[in-house]
């Protein structure tokens, strides 16, 4: 199940999920995950990062950080965005945002 969420919507939305993953794209064109505290200020989603998620976000900015559920009921919310990098503080400039659950009875 999937539920679109418009961006001028995703600051309400946030408030529900105090921390997520951020996903990139090593150069090996593997995912990357890191799980941060994140928050929402002036239309940007702010994190602090490890130099391997700033080396990655500024090579290939097309990021995506996933917020996830609590439990298999809840829904988890999964945010794409541009990122832009300044040392060790990551901003991502929401572009889609979506909340999603698998439907309920799967495995």
């Amino acid at each position: 199940m999937s539920i679109a969420v418009p961006l001028d919507q995703l600051e309400e939305r946030l408030a529900h999920f105090p921390w997520g993953y951020l996903i990139t794209v090593g150069d090996d064109g593997r995912a990357q995950s890191l799980a941060v505290p994140t928050r929402f200020a002036d239309g940007v989603l702010v994190a602090t990062i490890g130099r391997s998620a700033a080396g990655n976000a500024a090579a290939r900015p097309n990021v995506t950080m996933v917020f996830p559920g609590v439990s298999g009921n809840e829904l988890s919310l999964i945010v794409d965005g541009d990122a832009r990098v300044d040392a060790d503080r990551i901003e991502v400039t929401p572009t889609w945002a979506v909340l999603h659950r698998p439907p309920l009875g799967s495995p």
